[in-house]
Formats: C-alpha cells, structure tokens, sequence
C-alpha cells in the first residue's frame, strides 16, 4: 500500500515536518520521501491575508494540490485518494439535526469544519486517520458531557472505523513543551490492522499493543476490573464503557440529543462498544527550556524595559480585584502568580496564538549572555514545537514576526507526530 497522505488545516506544514523528517538549511528544505503528501488545504476565514498558506507553500513548492480555499467549497471527489488523513481542526460545537424539509436528513451545523472531515471520510474512505485536537474536546460541551466526542465517534463508526485516543502532555515524554492535546487514530474495518486489532483484548490494546502505548508508554493497569459488561459500566474511577451502537442510538441526531458521557484519558471505540482509561506516563525523558533557548547575541527589542517590565510583573502576579455585574451585583475576580521569569529547568508552559504580547501567557526568561528579562524569540517559539529553526521566517509576502509567534501558538508539536508516522510506517507496510 502506498504511503499517500492528504492534510487538512494544514497550519504551516506540522504533520508533514514530523512524518518527513523535515530539515531546514540556508533556506532549503530537506524532506524524506517517506510519505507522499498528494493534497494539503489551508484556509484561514477570518483574514485577507493567508500567512500559513503562504509559509507552507515556500517551504514545499507551488502545486495544484496545494489549495487555499475554504474546504467546504471544496468537491470532496477532487481530492486524490490516499491512505492516511490527518489534520488538527477547532474544538467546535458538533450537534446535528434534521432539515426542516427532511429532503436533506441529518445536517451538521454549518461552519463546523468536524463535517468538513466527515465528508472525504464518505467519499475517499481512506484506511487510516490520525487527527489532532485540544482536550477538552473530550468533555465537550459542558452542559452534555462528551456529546461531542461521541458524534464524532458515531460519524466514524458509522463510516467503518475502529478508533483509538489518548491525551498526550508532550513534556511527559521528553519533548519540551507541557503541551496537552488529544490524538484520534481511526483504522477502517477493511484494513489488514482492523483484523489485528479485533482479536486484541481491549484493556491489552490501551496498555500494550495499540499505537498510542507502543509510542507513549503508559504505567501497567492495577485497578481492579472484575465486571466488564453493561452499559456505562464503572467499575472504578479508572475505567467507564459504554456503547454508541445502532442498538443503543437510533442515528446521528439521536445521539446528539441524548448521549452523555465520561471520556477518560485513553480510550477505544470498537464495533460501537467504548472502552475508556485513566492512564498515566511512563516516561523518565525531560527537556527544558533552558536546553532549547539561544545562547548568543539576543536583539534588544525582545528585553524587556522601564514600563513594560512593570506591566509584565503586575500581570503574572496574583490578584484580587472587584467588579460589577451587569445587574450591579459585586464580585470579585482572582488569578495566582505565575512563574516570573519561566523556570529554565523546566520545558515550557503550553505556548498560545498570544506568545510574545504583554499577556501574562507569555513566556518571560532570563537571557543566558545578559542576565535580563526578555520575550522568547520567534526561533525559541519554533523550538518549543519543534520546527526547524527559521521555518516561519519566509519572504514572499515575508511574515510578520506577531504571525510568527500566531503560527506557533497554533501549531502542533512536531515530535509527537514524528514518532506516530514512523509507527504508521510499519502499519501500512503489513497492508501489502
């Protein structure tokens, strides 16, 4: 089976540096051929200019297959079969309904690109899916815990696939960002690891065999499982099931309206059936900050001075201020300290799209040559999600340095999806 990927929300090219093996010297990008990427989109609605469209476009070439145009006025038969998608898309609300006329069926809220996926998983049924998402996904949204996860669950299903998850903390294994996200890996009932999986007991497949455990070990299960039938069993904190079958939930729209669920940590969905964990890392490896900043001359424009230096103190400190409700009532609004400067001797906090401004999620260290207080530069912000040094800094239209830091607070960490593609390798080599 070929290795061909498709890539939606594309970013600035975070799942193709990682599967690639991306390198970047004196400007020239040096890329494995391991994976063929044949088609990637990158569409950013809310602005004129397409800084991340542009950047992946300079680092990988012009290409018809290179597309920047919103990807629900995309023809889904257009785009090329292939054997892995991927893509990191919104947290957004994922109910669905039925059309007023019912000519339509079930319809999915417009703009919520999760449908977006749906659609090339009903026209291309690639073998294999691996996408990216915060974790709060999983307990989305707050008034009907984990409905979210479970239409996207049942939309897979209903397509032919087995999924497996896991919450990933990347500090937790080595890479220097505590960086939380949830990572979905989706396997077509017609693939050869389909028939693999199925005779896998489902607490082996967590904590042993499926991808995530092989790639990111977890600590050995030691709750006690001595009942493991029923519906939304629990038998300990540690462990819920569930089903979201045709059995149980007539259709899509019925299990938007009434499912309801607590999705651990780690988990599976198997011919409907939910097995889920609350896991733990088994990994000693850490790399700090301190390990991945510059160590040579740092332009002046990153210190910080006078009154942004004071500024930067009040916001990372703790407060305690009153304020008004709309209807006069009283309250008052609180926040802890935050580490001020970063520690060094850590990896990173999460970086966000704000990287940079005068926010108190900014990233504030002491430069090793001066002994100052400074932003992190845009480099640093590429090394803490693990891109090559640089790669952001492109020239035609050149890209703001505040888009730089966007692009990274956006971005994924690109080890992680390393070590999954070299798994992913193996996996689609045994399809043959």
């Amino acid at each position: 089976m070929e290795k061909t990927v498709v890539e939606l929300f594309a970013g600035v090219g975070g799942f193709r540096c990682g599967f690639n093996h991306v390198t970047l010297e004196d400007g020239v990008v040096h890329e494995d051929d391991t994976w063929d990427f044949v088609w990637a989109n990158q569409w950013e609605p809310s602005t004129k200019t397409q800084a991340a469209y542009d950047c992946y476009v300079e680092r990988f070439g012009e290409s018809e297959n290179h597309v920047n145009e919103d990807i629900a006025a995309v023809d889904k038969t257009k785009i090329p079969n292939h054997t892995l998608l991927v893509g990191g898309f919104p947290c957004q609300d994922y109910s669905v309904a039925r059309s007023l006329s019912n000519e339509k069926g079930i319809e999915g809220k417009k703009g919520v690109l999760w449908w977006q996926i749906a659609e090339v998983l009903e026209e291309k049924r690639p073998p294999f899916v691996l996408l990216e998402n915060v974790d709060r996904l999983l307990k989305s949204p707050s008034f009907q815990r984990g409905r979210d996860f479970g239409v996207m669950l049942r939309t897979l299903l209903d397509n032919g696939y087995s999924v497996e998850w896991r919450v990933i903390n990347a500090a937790e294994y080595g890479f220097p960002q505590r960086r939380r996200r949830v990572f979905i890996f989706a396997y077509h009932k017609s693939t050869n690891y389909y028939k693999k999986m199925d005779k896998v007991p489902f607490e082996d497949l967590i904590y042993n065999q499926g991808i995530f455990a092989q790639n990111f070990p977890i600590k050995a299960n030691t709750s006690s499982q001595t009942n493991l039938s029923g519906n939304n069993l629990k038998t300990s904190d540690e462990f819920n099931q569930t089903s979201i079958s045709k059995k149980e939930f007539e259709d899509l729209v019925d299990l938007s309206d009434n499912f309801s669920f607590s999705f651990l940590n780690a988990g599976l969905m198997h011919k409907g059936n939910i097995y889920t964990f609350k896991t733990e890392p088994d990994c000693d490896e850490i790399t700090t900050l301190g390990s991945i900043i510059e160590k040579g001359e740092v332009d002046e424009k990153y210190f910080l001075k006078d009154e942004k230096l004071e500024k930067m103190k009040y916001l990372k400190g703790s407060k305690r201020i009153e304020r008004t409700k709309p209807n006069g009532e009283k309250y008052f609004f609180t926040e802890g300290n935050i580490a001020f400067p970063d520690y060094l001797d850590r990896p990173a906090r999460t970086m966000l799209t704000s990287e940079s401004t005068m926010n108190r999620s900014s990233h504030i260290i002491k430069d090793v040559q001066t002994g100052e207080l400074r932003t992190i530069t845009p480099v640093e912000a590429e090394r803490i999600q693990m891109f090559p040094d640089n790669w952001t800094n492109v020239e035609s239209p050149a890209m703001t340095e505040r888009r730089r830091y966007f692009m990274m607070g956006n971005a994924l960490v690109v080890g992680i999806v390393q070590k999954l593609g070299k798994y992913l390798e193996n996996i689609v080599n045994q399809e043959d």
